[in-house]
């Protein structure tokens, strides 16, 4: 059976109440995780940003956007491992 391999668009903020060194071991973490199992064609870092309201008593997040080459497996698995982080606030993947 042949790989199915689009382009993915995918964003997620991460929790800066733990540290900056935390969030960017988070940051790190995922990068590459979806570098192992993709090819990342670019890494926007939006850094610190205010969100429009407050996200469990939080009002700001760091940024990250990711654009890269994958399976479609892998996306369904990537969702997964955000939602089960706690250190990720948000996240939204895109077929570009």
């Amino acid at each position: 059976m042949e790989k199915v391999i689009s382009s993915y668009e995918t964003m997620f903020v991460v929790d800066l109440s733990n540290g900056e060194e935390a969030c960017k071991a988070t940051v790190e973490k995922f990068l590459k995780l979806i570098g192992d199992n993709g090819e990342i064609e670019s890494v926007n870092e939006w850094g610190k940003r205010k969100f429009a309201y407050p996200i469990n008593d939080l009002t700001e997040g760091y940024y990250v956007l990711v654009n890269y080459k994958a399976e479609t497996t892998f996306v369904a698995e990537l969702e997964r491992v955000f939602n089960i982080t706690e250190d990720i606030m948000r996240s939204m993947t895109l077929k570009a």
